[in-house]
């Protein structure tokens, strides 16, 4: 599997994951090298597993199913 974590703002690489067929993860505008949007989306995908693990199900949350 391989994840684009970013599109840097170089024209060329935004070409290189439409011929790769790869959406990324962020667009921030970024042209820094050295890994930094993997850093950022790597914050990101563990926010976004934190937030699914630590998810209580409507019935553990006390939600009602219906309004009445």
């Amino acid at each position: 599997h391989c994840w684009a974590a970013h599109v840097s703002a170089e024209h060329a690489h935004g070409r290189l994951l439409e011929k790769m067929g790869l959406s990324p993860l962020l667009d921030l505008g970024m042209r820094l090298g050295e890994a930094s949007g993997a850093a950022t989306a790597i914050l990101l995908l563990r926010a976004a597993l934190a937030a699914h693990a630590g998810m209580a199900s409507f019935a553990d949350a006390g939600v009602a199913e219906q309004l009445e």
